[in-house]
């Protein structure tokens, strides 16, 4: 992404940020359209959009399924943990006891139980883009596939003025020493079509053990969008004897003469338009929410991540991804080998049950639920077994996605998983459908494809088929 420095008012020569936008706007728009038209197209006429933006809430490391929404309570104690089931709001669904919040909402949701592959790794890669393959735990690789945000960012998707994707709080793997995992780039397509990112710089007021944790305790929050990919050019840098929009013109015709520099002309022309637009300060700005509403999400990383997707989702943003990150100061999210009861009794389940239903009350409460898709879920489960320091290890066999919203079933569970929570009986679901099923949600057609850097031609679902079972 490229960070463009220095003021964003009236500039030298007079040019006004309307008419920055205007110019910019359109040429965004001409790039953008016909891509978006062919997307929707799917064969058999346009695909209506069901869910206009999504929130995809990454719970990093690995969440227990069988502690959270496929409790086992008949299954021998070495296998079905410390916890209860508690009723939800769906006639004979339950979910675990420390999540009462979040079991009123179940009448609103997909829960799908049988999230299966075979990628053992924390990279977020399965589920922002639905492929797999044999190299975890590798960075960041430009030869990977392009996530769903960059897939937006390539149809020319959402406000001219703001993003197309957005993530936060940092990128996965900044808290463990910058270990860029892979799952949200714009990948072979390039760097242009990364999300913006947001940093962060969390603080303590102590260093908490695994049995002290605050789920509401201030760590810090999300600073505004940054760009660290491509290189950083001032205001200053740029103004001269000719106006802004010539200098701007003047940069594109460059472009076509450096095969590097054409790769980022997309990305300048969003900088421009973010750098001149109130709406993209303002959507990162949380001083304009009330009290009331902070609260309500909790003032910590993850509840200020999500106050800011919604922002974001009111101004039309398509795509935002949250990663519950770990850090390697401060636990480690859902990654939890041992003390898994503890982290998520003391921690992770009770900032889930806070943060989750607060950001879907905001959002029904402001008409905007529908055509937002809420996904809750992480990169894969937990081993059925407890081992020998009250831990789960990996287990991407079996998981749960959570989806709310969007065009999505309500009060369904789809899917049944064996006695034991080890592997789906019926209805599995692979990453490759599951980022299908969003892709359809959206109106864009999963089939869809785009060119590799050889030129060849890549499905963005990577033969996903969409569930239609879960489709409203």
């Amino acid at each position: 992404m490229l960070s463009v420095l220095g003021r964003g008012a009236t500039l030298c020569d007079g040019v006004s940020r309307r008419e920055i936008l205007r110019a910019g706007g359109l040429s965004l728009l001409g790039l953008g359209m016909p891509r978006w038209l062919a997307a929707k197209d799917g064969g058999g006429g346009n695909r209506s959009s069901r869910a206009k933006s999504v929130i995809l809430f990454n719970l990093l490391g690995g969440p227990s399924h069988i502690d959270m929404f496929d409790l086992k309570p008949d299954a021998p104690v070495e296998i079905r943990g410390e916890f209860t089931g508690i009723n939800t709001s769906v006639p004979g669904l339950s979910i675990c006891e420390l999540m009462p919040r979040l079991s009123q909402w179940m009448h609103k949701a997909t829960l799908i139980r049988t999230f299966s592959h075979m990628f053992n790794s924390h990279d977020p890669l399965p589920i922002m883009t639905g492929f797999t393959d044999d190299k975890p735990s590798a960075q960041a690789l430009p030869t990977d596939p392009p996530d769903i945000g960059a897939i937006c960012q390539y149809l020319g998707m959402g406000p001219n003025d703001l993003p197309g994707a957005v993530c936060m709080p940092c990128f996965p793997g900044s808290g463990q020493k910058g270990h860029r995992r892979r799952g949200p780039y714009g990948g072979f397509l390039g760097k242009q079509y990364d999300p913006v990112f947001t940093l962060c710089k969390p603080t303590f007021e102590r260093e908490p053990k695994f049995a002290d944790y605050d789920p509401v305790m201030p760590i810090g929050q999300p600073f505004p969008p940054t760009a660290d990919s491509l290189p950083e050019m001032s205001i200053q840098r740029l103004d001269g004897r000719k106006s802004l929009v010539a200098q701007i013109d003047r940069n594109f015709a460059l472009a076509q003469s450096s095969r590097a520099i054409d790769t980022m002309s997309d990305a300048q022309r969003r900088a421009f338009l973010m750098l001149t637009s109130d709406r993209a300060r303002d959507a990162f700005d949380l001083n304009l929410e009330s009290n009331a509403t902070r609260q309500a999400y909790g003032q910590n990383l993850v509840g200020s991540s999500l106050l800011i997707a919604r922002r974001l989702v009111e101004s039309g943003v398509p795509y935002i991804s949250v990663h519950q990150e770990i850090f390697d100061h401060y636990g480690h999210a859902y990654d939890m080998h041992s003390n898994n009861f503890g982290m998520l009794k003391n921690l992770n389940l009770p900032l889930l049950d806070q943060v989750i239903p607060a950001l879907l009350s905001d959002l029904d409460a402001r008409g905007l639920l529908d055509s937002t898709l809420v996904v809750v879920m992480g990169e894969m489960g937990r081993t059925p077994k407890v081992n020998g320091t009250a831990g789960r290890d990996h287990w991407p066999q079996c998981g749960f996605s959570l989806l709310i919203g969007g065009g999505v079933q309500q009060g369904l569970v789809y899917g049944t998983t064996d006695k034991i929570g080890a592997y789906p009986t019926s209805n599995a679901v692979s990453p490759a459908d599951l980022v299908a099923t969003i892709y359809e949600l959206m109106g864009i057609n999963p089939h869809l494809t785009v060119p590799d850097r050889t030129g060849r031609p890549i499905e963005i679902a990577h033969g996903g088929e969409p569930i239609r079972a879960i489709i409203s």
